[in-house]
């Protein structure tokens, strides 16, 4: 059985046809993204939604949970820490989808910084492969170790301009590696924002799991913000 655990929102109309986990950045906890919820749940009634907290206890004193330990941006440590957190996300993800009575192409990724590495790398690995990940802020790891896929899921980058954390050239970077290994990618990139979520980034991911979640064929390329309403 998995260890993991968080907190989890039912769907609005049951039983869950699609389940949307959500991993979070470094030295937070599952309470933190479980809080997008709200954003989504309209436009996805049959969805449930998990946030499971990481594995283990942060380094950092009075921090929350961590992935993996990550003193610096170093590809080689973060590709050694999301090789070692991923069996125990993917045993999480098995016994939620068993617990929904779901299969693997019912699932969506959704990660934010830290979590956003756990996501692609757990995400882009699994088979059957899961209906959509979605990446805030984050950058891919291990991409050179990827095999191209005709079945790869789509997914959807966004990062902030004035990222502080993880550059946003890491938008790019990861971006034209998902590319080179056949998988569908879009971004967006925020003006203005750092490292965080705003109003654009959540409205566009909502649309992207509609549109996954629905079999829509993913698009490719940059996307823009949608218009206010």
């Amino acid at each position: 059985m998995s260890m993991l655990d968080g907190p989890r929102v039912p769907p609005l109309r049951p039983p869950a046809s699609h389940l949307v986990v959500l991993c979070h950045g470094y030295g937070s906890d599952g309470n933190d993204l479980i809080g997008l919820v709200p954003h989504w749940q309209t436009s996805l009634p049959s969805a449930a939604f998990v946030a499971p907290h990481a594995p283990e206890r942060c380094a950092i004193a009075g921090a929350g949970y961590q992935w993996f330990p990550l003193s610096r941006l170093d590809p080689h440590e973060t590709l050694q820490g999301t090789e070692a957190a991923a069996p125990k996300l993917n045993a999480f993800l098995d016994a939620e989808l068993k617990r929904l009575n779901l299969t693997g192409d019912r699932l969506a990724l959704v990660g934010f910084s830290h979590g956003t590495m756990m996501s692609l790398y757990v995400g882009l690995r699994r088979k059957p492969a899961p209906a959509a990940i979605v990446g805030f802020s984050g950058l891919l790891t291990g991409g050179e170790t990827l095999h191209h896929s005709e079945n790869a899921p789509p997914v959807l980058l966004l990062h902030g301009d004035a990222d502080q954390v993880i550059p946003p050239q890491a938008l790019f970077m990861s971006a034209n590696a998902l590319g080179n290994a056949g998988v569908p990618v879009q971004w967006h990139m925020s003006k203005g924002l750092g490292h965080g979520i705003d109003a654009v980034g959540l409205a566009l991911a909502g649309q992207f799991l509609v549109d996954a979640f629905s079999g829509r064929a993913p698009r490719t390329g940059p996307i823009a913000a949608p218009f206010a309403r």
